[in-house]
């Protein structure tokens, strides 16, 4: 194969629409790219794509391998930034050795192992048994394909997962998960039309995604915020207006304001306690995520950086309901919970504080992510959350909960590869697990006698803003997935 082959298909799929939940186009574009081959294509229900290529001349004998990835991504774009995902192409560029996004999500997770896949199937030269191309969708928002997959739909019994995202690692095993969501209902309430009101904003922070970043001591827009307004609530009379932050479960959340309202006289010792707070995260972060910035502007006065007004608010959250809130987010945990006994350097347990949002029918909608490779520690994790915002007097539910991926340590396709990374590198590779979920746990429930391993380029700043893909690592991952298939004999 050719690693520029890869590569042109992924800008060709940088150029679909595939929000999570929203994969008709790439959908469309897989049973075309299909039929203009000729090649087997089905597609269930759920929309999951399956590609097949049958076997080359003298490898009948070979056993069936399945290639998985998923077909959406994480759609994250910067703030102020003009990108509509539902119609507008990805835009990157190749800059120092790496391929970059730099106002969007890239969509390497996982459209480089779509691109992957498809140039195995495309490629005539490689010696093969027979390919399996499985794209699974709405990975990023609960794993719904995985989940809906029928027991028929694929007959291989090895797969490779290319959902991963550091070269030179194979893994397996993986975290499982749960999302957990509380949601707020307040009363609104006239604003005090004497009282000063402001906007204070926390942004620019890293951000990245909730498994694989969680233990990199990334600023957590949400909880930044959070606190602050708790020290301001702790001393002074405040009306909240609105609040926002974050976006994605599974992405640590990078940016969140807040409009809110004091008197007069209160407005030094709380751009008092505002200036402090700049100065402690500043040092807090200085080394793990110095981009970090905040703002504080008037509202109804010119907002300096957009050019707009900013419209006096009319209404107030209820205060009963605010406090609650704001209480309720600076005290949810967020971040690593407990490292792994077994695998050292893995994080075992984590939730992610994801997001807070205004919502139709006076409604505050927070959103959260629990994982573990633990699934006992995971439902412990989510309990913690829920009583945490159900003491505040949320309503608290559950969702999209998915098994972990225990390793298996005498797994032969784990052999194949490794002794295949060792004959093309010269060394040998890491094999561990991962704390990011990944399908492999949902496709044992369905499949239980797959042997299953997960490997990828190296990706970074996943399921946020600046998503890079290396394209030197590329180029081995290509030689590695090209050497696996041949292999496995």
């Amino acid at each position: 194969m050719k690693t520029e082959k890869i590569l042109d298909i992924f800008k060709e799929i940088m150029k679909i629409p595939r929000e999570s939940g929203h994969e008709e186009q790439i959908i469309a574009w897989l049973q075309n790219w299909a039929a203009k081959r000729n090649l087997e294509c089905r597609t269930d229900e759920a929309g999951n794509v399956l590609i097949v290529r049958e076997a080359t001349k003298g490898c009948e004998s070979y056993p069936t391998v399945v290639l998985q990835s998923h077909s959406d991504m994480v759609c994250e774009k910067n703030a102020g930034v003009e990108h509509d995902f539902s119609k507008d192409p990805i835009i990157a560029v190749e800059e120092d050795g790496w391929l970059i996004a730099k106002d969007t999500t890239l969509g390497a997770d996982c459209g480089i192992g779509m691109a992957a896949q498809l140039a195995v199937l495309e490629d005539d030269r490689l010696q093969h048994g027979k390919i399996e191309a499985l794209f699974t969708t709405s990975e990023e928002t609960g794993l719904t394909g995985a989940k809906s997959l029928k027991k028929d739909f694929i007959s291989g019994k090895l797969l490779i997962n290319l959902d991963s995202e550091d070269e030179g690692e194979l893994f397996i095993g993986c975290a499982g998960g749960v999302d957990t969501t509380a949601i707020f209902k307040y009363t609104p309430e006239a604003a005090d039309k004497k009282y000063v009101k402001a906007l204070f904003r926390v942004y620019g922070a890293e951000g990245g995604h909730s498994g694989d970043d969680i233990d990199k001591n990334r600023a957590n827009a949400v909880k930044i915020l959070a606190r602050f307004l708790y020290q301001v609530m702790d001393k002074y009379d405040i009306e909240l207006y609105e609040i926002d932050g974050g976006n994605k479960k599974n992405a640590i959340a990078r940016e969140a304001y807040a409009a809110i309202g004091f008197k007069k006289e209160d407005e030094k010792g709380i751009l008092k306690i505002y200036r402090a707070n700049v100065a402690a995260t500043k040092d807090e972060f200085a080394l793990s995520d110095k981009g970090v910035e905040f703002s504080v502007e008037r509202i109804g006065i010119n907002d300096i950086k957009s050019g707009k007004m900013l419209n006096e608010p009319k209404k107030a959250i209820d205060k009963n309901t605010a406090a609650s809130l704001i209480y309720a987010l600076n005290a949810a945990p967020h971040g690593v919970l407990a490292m792994s006994n077994q695998i050292k350097g893995l994080v075992e347990t984590s939730t992610n504080l994801a997001s807070v949002k205004m919502a139709e029918g006076h409604k505050i909608v927070v959103g959260t992510s629990q994982r573990s490779s633990r699934a006992s520690s995971c439902n412990y994790a989510a309990q913690q959350v829920e009583a945490c915002f159900a003491l505040a007097g949320a309503s608290v539910k559950h969702l999209n909960e998915y098994p972990g991926w225990q390793p298996k340590l005498d797994s032969h396709i784990m052999e194949v590869t490794k002794a295949a990374y060792k004959k093309l590198f010269g060394k040998e590779p890491v094999v561990r697990a991962i704390h990011a979920g990944l399908e492999c746990g949902l496709f044992l429930d369905k499949y239980p006698d797959l042997d299953m391993i997960s490997f990828g380029p190296t990706l970074r700043k996943v399921h946020a803003p600046g998503e890079r893909l290396e394209l030197a690592s590329l180029d081995k991952f290509r030689k590695l997935l090209e050497q696996v298939i041949m292999d496995l004999k």
